[in-house]
């Protein structure tokens, strides 16, 4: 293990330069140094730039294919039990897209531009890592629609009919801006998951958002 501690200063004439960095230690860039065993060159941050290593940890490299694109609310009650069930469905390597009120965004949002924001990241996500299914998810309590008492009066049935819906019109929406993708929507609560039974919905068999 070693730490490597970064300081461009604007006036120290180097940005720029090639750097050799040894364990423990940096070095300047000449020939001899090069040849130490373990050494590995870097460029220097710019002037102003400091950055120092406080966690090492080392990731993949691997490009992956994407299992889905998750539209789900950040409302962290939920995130162990929503991930272990991602998981069960076969979804390892996801593009997660975290926004309050999860796929309301897509159904009922307060502003058009957070529909187009979800959409957008969920073209990106088919670009860039071949994306063919989006999981819509929204969930009990959430402050995005009032919360339980607040939205429903604490009418848990209510609450979970119109979530229903709302997955629904979500799915809709979904596949008139991008025809074709799967799409399965789930409603979380304190108790477990549901599935909304809105697998590949088409335009017309359910209401549409005005």
């Amino acid at each position: 293990m070693y730490e490597i501690s970064y300081r461009a200063g604007a006036t120290d004439g180097n940005a720029g330069q090639e750097w050799v960095i040894f364990e423990g230690c940096e070095l300047g860039n000449t020939g001899e140094q090069r040849e130490r065993q373990g050494a590995r060159s870097i460029t220097k941050p710019e002037p102003g730039i400091i950055m120092k290593k406080v966690f090492h940890f080392e990731s993949s490299r691997e490009r992956y294919q994407c299992d889905a694109a998750i539209l789900w609310c950040f409302d962290n009650r939920f995130d162990l039990a929503f991930r272990k069930f991602l998981k069960r469905i076969g979804v390892n390597n996801s593009d997660p897209i975290k926004i309050a009120g999860g796929a309301k965004c897509m159904a009922t949002p307060e502003l058009e531009t957070e529909r187009e924001f979800a959409l957008e990241q969920i073209r990106k996500s088919m670009n860039l890592h071949g994306t063919r299914r989006v999981i819509l998810m929204v969930h009990s309590d959430c402050g995005a629609y009032g919360g339980l008492a607040g939205g429903f009066g604490g009418n848990v049935q209510a609450e979970a009919a119109h979530h229903q819906r709302e997955l629904a019109l979500a799915a809709v929406n979904l596949l008139k801006a991008i025809p074709g993708i799967e799409v399965q929507g789930y409603f979380v609560d304190f108790e477990g998951i549901w599935d909304a039974q809105i697998a590949n919905s088409q335009p017309g068999k359910q209401d549409s958002a005005a």
